[in-house]
């Protein structure tokens, strides 16, 4: 089965390697066989990590978004190298037998920085391959026959929003995604497969 993960990073930049993952975080979601979808009971199961940066570059902005404290993750963040191996880890134990997915909204971004981290940091490598990942933004745009451009977070139907604030908290974030995710998954399943 597919076993998915919610994740969302928080950065100082844009681009991995010139630039750092300050924080990120997994949320289990639940299972899929192609048939039937099992969520997690109550995404209570979680990865949570603020790190050393990687480079001296950062950008202004992005500290601004999420509010980090960069100067003292220089000090105090944990090295890449251990967090990215406790979090490949994390991910194969919680997985099982099964396969895992990484989900996020829009995943180009999130998936560009965890793809790049767990291979050149993770003593196992990446946890989902070098592909096994699904965009929420993307299954919202199919089912609903939106333009990606229609397709943003505050664009959604209401149907499919969580409750939480979007806070660039990135435990908070990766959990309103897997809300979002269990709505839009929940709401019809391939092959008519019901979600449980």
């Amino acid at each position: 089965m597919d076993c998915y993960f919610s994740a969302d990073v928080e950065t100082d930049g844009p681009i991995p390697g010139p630039f750092s993952i300050l924080s990120f975080a997994l949320v289990y979601v639940g299972r899929f066989d192609g048939a039937v979808f099992k969520k997690s009971q109550n995404l209570d199961v979680t990865f949570y990590r603020e790190l050393k940066p990687i480079s001296d570059q950062f950008e202004a902005e992005a500290l601004r978004v999420n509010g980090l404290d960069r100067d003292l993750l220089v000090k105090v963040g944990a090295p890449p190298e251990i967090a990215m191996t406790e979090a490949a880890h994390w991910i194969e134990t919680i997985a099982g037998e099964d396969r895992p997915v990484l989900l996020a909204y829009p995943l180009s971004f999130d998936w560009s920085w965890l793809y790049w981290y767990f291979t050149r940091f993770s003593e196992i490598g990446s946890p989902f391959g070098h592909s096994r990942c699904f965009d929420i933004k993307t299954a919202i745009a199919v089912k609903d026959h939106l333009p990606i451009a229609r397709s943003g977070l505050n664009q959604i139907p209401k149907s499919y929003r969580s409750e939480r604030e979007h806070s660039h908290n990135a435990l908070d974030d990766a959990i309103e995604q897997a809300e979002i995710f269990l709505k839009v998954f929940g709401s019809g399943t391939a092959n008519g497969g019901n979600p449980k």
